[in-house]
């Protein structure tokens, strides 16, 4: 479950926050979030579902079973990103 440290540490680095501050959102302590990202500990179900809301994906994304792509569209105008999103929606089916 490496997936599962990795993709919590780089969900939580794009806010900005630090173990302790994700840690607090969940009620639990600083060196849980350190064994979840190091890959020592998993979290329980109701923890690793707790998770996915927070970061908004789902708990196949967070245990690796789903991969999920991003892409930077800042710098470009609506219209260009609407018609990216028809492309997208196009290439789907």
């Amino acid at each position: 479950m490496v997936d599962f440290g990795n993709n919590l540490k780089t969900l939580r680095l794009k806010k900005n926050w630090t173990q302790a501050q994700l840690a607090q959102k969940l009620g639990i302590t600083k060196s849980v979030i350190s064994a979840y990202e190091t890959g020592i500990r998993l979290p329980s179900y109701d923890i690793l579902i707790h998770i996915a809301k927070i970061f908004n994906v789902s708990t196949d994304y967070l245990l690796g079973l789903e991969k999920k792509y991003e892409i930077d569209l800042s710098g470009l105008t609506e219209e260009e990103i609407q018609a990216l999103l028809a492309l997208i929606e196009a290439m789907k089916k």
